[in-house]
């Protein structure tokens, strides 16, 4: 089982970024795909999740109404769009999975079985 998140980079404030999360190795379109993020010095934080049965999705307060996680079973790839973005979305972002599970819960947890290697988001002017 393989995530591989890619997208991140240098953005002014305002600004967006479509994050993209490739899977491979499982059945994709049966698991739940989380993205949550680690700044430097802070703990790890949820950002959205999306799952599997109705592509129902989920946000952190922090992120509602700025950040649109979405699905495309048929390449195996969750996005996050990110759009009025402000410095304090800085951080290393992953997409993780199994868990979470069942992603109502996860965010009490953020428990994370399966991650990718991360892509930094830099928010800075």
């Amino acid at each position: 089982l393989q995530l591989q998140a890619s997208g991140g980079g240098l953005v002014q404030p305002g600004g967006s970024l479509r994050l993209s999360c490739v899977a491979s190795g499982f059945t994709f379109e049966l698991y739940a795909i989380g993205w949550f993020r680690q700044a430097p010095g802070k703990e790890r934080e949820g950002v959205s999740c999306i799952m599997y049965s109705d592509a129902s999705t989920y946000y952190s307060d922090s992120v509602k109404g700025r950040f649109t996680i979405s699905r495309d079973n048929a390449k195996k790839t969750v996005y996050l769009q990110m759009d009025s973005l402000k410095p304090e979305d800085t951080a290393v972002y992953y997409c993780a999975t199994d868990p979470p599970s069942f992603c109502p819960v996860w965010f009490e947890s953020l428990e994370v079985g399966h991650r990718g290697q991360g892509t930094l988001v830099t928010v800075s002017s």
